[in-house]
């Protein structure tokens, strides 16, 4: 070992300059007065590199001399052993971090994870309650078992454990919550916080686990009224007071959703073309539809525009109860209740046109498809129809209207509504 050349008051006062104190430990003093201890060396006849050792002086958050002396001390051995000490240094940095961000990841729970999730899918989801609808699967089922489980620990065994219990009880509750914790866990994968297969994968996975839905749960269709009997019902509906009366009649004469009528603007009809345009946000498929509207469809909204108040900032067709707020969804279910027909759901009817216009009409099941507002075939199909048969669809929705308020007939008397539909 070389003789040292430094002293502590050679370090306090020394000038601008390098100065050694020997095996590689040399003095930094910068023309600002500022002083450095860095470490100089060569490993196996490699170019020169240094090593900073920290700020020199006596200060709380300075190196002094001994220090430096032990600390270089340090590096020299390993560069006699043939170690670089800056690349040693990197490593146990690496290795640091890595062991921070192991640490932080097992922070990270199931729970944690889904709360993440939800935050930052909840802007792009077009119903605001599909937020809470999440948050409620999850706490409810999937939490109670491995909510507070780091989600890189995760495993098929966790899954199985949510969703047995409710498989063949909870049939569609339990496929739910299937694709909502697999979209979580991809979700934590493609963020780093876990490897490997998902555990809540159904194909090739959980299939060979748990049967499938169709087999332990019959399908439930909405409850729909048998397409003979729109007449007399409407007629009973006419009779209905209320805004929530009217919205359900306009949603059977113009076959839509009860959301999308429930949501309507009045910049969005169009008396005088006798058509209605639904905004594509408002819509289920996230396309814009246009809606032809039958006389009856338009007497709906004559007798909404002679009650219209120039108070609602919304501009809503069928406004709720509160200031600037759209009909509950439970409007027009509580006038199904009122008429004692709670057998029936609102969404019911657009099967009830469906099985009308197949029935008893002529009209090709496309166009009935289209009034829907459904997918028409196959992608190809649909990029070389780019119209809406509009026209043919307003012919189709005015028999329809006009049907609705026909006396109850049966199947063998609607032979002239095939023939007009041709």
């Amino acid at each position: 070992m070389a003789g040292r050349e430094l002293s502590a008051a050679f370090v306090r006062t020394a000038g601008p300059g390098r100065y050694c104190d020997g095996d590689g430990l040399y003095l930094l003093v910068k023309k600002t007065g500022k002083r450095f201890w860095v470490f100089r060396y060569k490993v196996n006849g490699s170019k020169l590199r240094e090593a900073g050792l920290g700020r020199a002086g006596e200060a709380r958050n300075c190196v002094r001399l001994a220090q430096a002396r032990e600390n270089a001390s340090d590096l020299f051995q390993q560069v006699k052993a043939g170690i670089d000490p800056l690349i040693a240094r990197d490593a146990v940095l690496a290795a640091r971090k890595a062991a921070q961000q192991d640490a932080a990841i097992k922070g990270i729970t199931f729970g944690e994870a889904a709360r993440r999730f939800i935050a930052a899918h909840a802007a792009g989801w077009r119903n605001p309650k599909h937020a809470a609808q999440w948050t409620a699967t999850i706490e409810t089922y999937a939490s109670p078992v491995f909510g507070k489980i780091p989600v890189i620990d995760i495993s098929t065994a966790h899954v199985l454990g949510a969703l047995e219990p409710i498989w063949t009880t909870k049939s569609e509750t339990a496929s739910r919550l299937r694709g909502r914790i697999e979209m979580i866990l991809d979700y934590a994968k493609a963020r780093g916080w876990r490897t490997g297969e998902n555990p809540a994968a159904w194909k090739g996975h959980l299939s060979l686990t748990l049967p499938a839905r169709s087999k332990v749960a019959k399908v439930k269709h909405h409850a729909a009224l048998p397409w003979a009997e729109i007449g007399p019902f409407m007629e009973v509906l006419q009779l209905q007071k209320g805004i929530g009366a009217f919205a359900l009649r306009f949603t059977i004469l113009t076959a839509t959703r009860s959301g999308e009528v429930r949501g309507a603007r009045w910049h969005e009809i169009d008396l005088a073309a006798a058509a209605w345009t639904i905004p594509a946000e408002r819509m289920k498929g996230g396309r814009e539809h246009r809606v032809p509207l039958s006389e009856h469809a338009v007497a709906v909204l004559l007798e909404m525009s002679a009650a219209r108040t120039s108070n609602d900032p919304a501009n809503l067709v069928f406004p709720g109860q509160s200031e600037g707020r759209p009909l509950s969804d439970m409007s027009l279910n509580a006038v199904l209740r009122r008429m004692e027909r709670g057998d029936l759901t609102v969404h019911g009817f657009r099967s009830t046109f469906k099985d009308w216009a197949a029935e008893s009409t002529a009209y090709p099941a496309e166009l009935s498809e289209m009034a829907l507002a459904h997918t028409i075939g196959s992608k190809v199909e649909a990029a070389y129809r780019r119209g809406d048969l509009f026209e043919k669809r307003r012919r189709l929705m005015a028999d329809w209207g006009q049907f609705c308020f026909t006396p109850a007939i049966v199947a063998s008397n609607v032979d002239h509504l095939r023939e007009g539909s041709k």
